[in-house]
C-alpha cells in the first residue's frame, strides 16, 4: 500500500452538541498518512468542536471518528490518547507549579509503566525546541507565552502520537516565535508525524500544509490546497450556504 494515500484519520457525518447547541452538522473529512490538514473558518464555525470530536472531549452524538480503521468515537479521551491521538488546546493548559521536565514527563504518563524511549523522546523535544532544554527546570508558569506554546507541543509529543491536533499554536505569539513554531511543525511532518491544523492567519501554514478544509456552520464546506482555501475562503460561506452537498469529501 502506498502509505501516502491512507487514511489515518476518517469522520464520517459526525455530529455533536455543546448541551442543547449543535456544534457539528455532519462532517465528512479525512487526513492522509503523513500529511498537514489545516481548518479554516470564522471563529465560532466549529473547527474546535471538530478537533475535540475526534479526541473525545465532545461527544459525538452520530456518525463515525474511525483512526487506522479503528472507530475511536465512543471512547472516552483518556482510551483514546493510547490509539495515538494528542491534543493541543489553544488554552495550553500546562502545570503552572512544575518545572518545564515535569510536564514533559506527564505527557508520556499512559507509557510511564515501559518507559522505553522516554529519554529519547525529550531529547527530541528539546532538539524542536532549544530553548525548553535551557529552561527545563523552570516552573512553565515563568515561561513566556510563545514558550509554554513550544511546551504545550512538546508535552502533545511525549505521547508518541500517530495524529497531533493543535488548536491555534500561533496564537498570541510575536512574529519571530510564530516563524519557530510553524518552521517546528514542518519539522515533525518530516519526522513523521501527521497533523490536524487550526490557525487563524491561514496564510502563515500554507505553505506547510497539504490540504485543508472549510469549516462553516459545523459542515465541512469546502476542501482543496491550502492556496485554493486562501482563494475560497472570502466566498465560499455564502456559496455553500445552501448546498447541502458540500460536505462531502
Amino acid at each position: 500500500m502506498n502509505r501516502s494515500k491512507e487514511k489515518l484519520l476518517v469522520m464520517q457525518d459526525v455530529a455533536a452538541r455543546y448541551g442543547s447547541v449543535p456544534a457539528l452538522r455532519g462532517v465528512s473529512l479525512y487526513v492522509r498518512v503523513g500529511e498537514i490538514v489545516v481548518l479554516a473558518g470564522h471563529h465560532g464555525s466549529g473547527k474546535t468542536a471538530v478537533m475535540k470530536a475526534v479526541c473525545g472531549l465532545l461527544p459525538v452524538t452520530s456518525g463515525e471518528v474511525i483512526l487506522a480503521g479503528v472507530p475511536v468515537h465512543h471512547l472516552p479521551p483518556e482510551k483514546i490518547v493510547t490509539h495515538g491521538i494528542s491534543y493541543v488546546d489553544e488554552m495550553k493548559l500546562l502545570f503552572p507549579d512544575m518545572n518545564v521536565s515535569d510536564n514533559l514527563l506527564l505527557g508520556a504518563y499512559h507509557r510511564r509503566r515501559g518507559g522505553d524511549g522516554i529519554e529519547d523522546d525529550m531529547t527530541t523535544v528539546f532538539s524542536l525546541f532549544p530553548v525548553l532544554k535551557e529552561r527545563q527546570r523552570q516552573y512553565a508558569g515563568t515561561l513566556s507565552g510563545g514558550e509554554q506554546q513550544m511546551l504545550a507541543v512538546g508535552r502533545a509529543l511525549m505521547s508518541r502520537p500517530r495524529l497531533l491536533l493543535l488548536d491555534c499554536p500561533t496564537l498570541g505569539l510575536a512574529p519571530r516565535l510564530v516563524r519557530r513554531v510553524i518552521t517546528a511543525i514542518a519539522e515533525l511532518k518530516e519526522r513523521g508525524v501527521t497533523i490536524m491544523l487550526i490557525d487563524q492567519k491561514l496564510e502563515q501554514v500554507a505553505d506547510i500544509a497539504d490540504r485543508g478544509y472549510i469549516i462553516e456552520s459545523g459542515r465541512a464546506v469546502f476542501e482543496g490546497s491550502p492556496r485554493q482555501l486562501l482563494a475560497a475562503e472570502g466566498g465560499a460561506k455564502t456559496f455553500f450556504a445552501n448546498d447541502k452537498d458540500a460536505a462531502e469529501s
